[in-house]
């Protein structure tokens, strides 16, 4: 376990901005991770901070890294079980090696395991969800479990992980044969040309409204563009606030009422964050 105190936190966010937290913590394993539940009462879990905006004041917060349980368990038969902290991206390159299928579709997607989990994140009709049989997680009694995926609750952008403020530790999938490797290649390619991935951001900004696409909705509300201070409705994907010239946190939150305002104004529709804003 290394601990770090007065850390800044600019470089654990996507959007390149953060202040200086009371502490941040990388862990090793379970035992350490538990210990620092235990004892610590403000922890925010950081996976790789690809939908974490991050206050630039101080945080009176211990963030916890678990970028180093980052281990895949091959069990046979298609069973894997993953440590959180694992880049999603080399799940999807371990799926290849052993030419395992059933998440092809959500190639490119950054964050880690762990952090998708947490959030049943999904794209393209498919949700990590679709492939996991079993959490392991520590509770708010902080005691670890492991539970069944039909024990759990989760629909879209959400699970009962997330609203009890669980933490993942680990997740097993079961995975089909026959990888579809030109799907890989197709969303990969798909993100790096529709997203701003030269600017920092936080991935999409807003939830998708039953029915409706956040994107098109901002496009119909002029939004496109937009700046407030340093932020930016990416020109590239209008789902995407860009971080364009040193923009504070609180141009991030000014522009994303500003997309709610008045998406809400001109189509009656209410938009809802999918990033994380940890604020103190």
């Amino acid at each position: 376990m290394k601990l770090y105190k007065n850390h800044i936190m600019k470089e654990h966010s996507n959007m390149k901005i953060g202040g200086v937290a009371k502490e941040f913590i990388e862990i090793e394993n379970r035992k350490e991770l538990l210990s620092v539940l235990k004892e610590k009462e403000k922890i925010f879990i950081l996976g790789n901070g690809t939908n974490t905006l991050i206050n630039d004041g101080y945080l009176d917060t211990t963030f916890i890294s678990l970028k180093h349980i980052d281990y895949i368990d091959d069990k046979g038969e298609g069973v894997v079980e993953v440590g959180a902290g694992l880049d999603f991206s080399e799940l999807v390159d371990y799926m290849g090696t052993k030419d395992y299928s059933g998440l092809e579709n959500l190639a490119g997607i950054p964050g880690t395991v762990g952090g998708l989990v947490f959030m049943n994140g999904g794209a393209h009709g498919t949700e990590i969800f679709d492939k996991i049989i079993s959490v392991e997680i520590i509770d708010e009694k902080k005691e670890l479990r492991k539970i069944d995926k039909e024990n759990l609750k989760f629909s879209y952008r959400v699970t009962e992980i997330k609203e009890k403020k669980w933490v993942v530790v680990s997740a097993t999938f079961k995975f089909d044969k026959g990888y579809l490797g030109e799907v890989v290649e197709r969303y990969k390619l798909k993100r790096s040309e529709n997203h701003p991935l030269n600017i920092p951001n936080l991935g999409s900004t807003f939830k998708n409204p039953e029915g409706y696409f956040s994107a098109r909705l901002i496009i119909e509300s002029g939004l496109q563009g937009e700046m407030v201070g340093g932020a930016q409705i990416s020109t590239v994907h209008p789902n995407f606030v860009v971080n364009k010239c040193n923009a504070k946190f609180s141009d991030i939150l000014n522009i994303i009422e500003k997309v709610k305002s008045e998406v809400k104004e001109k189509t009656g529709i209410e938009l809802e964050e999918e990033i994380i804003i940890v604020r103190n």
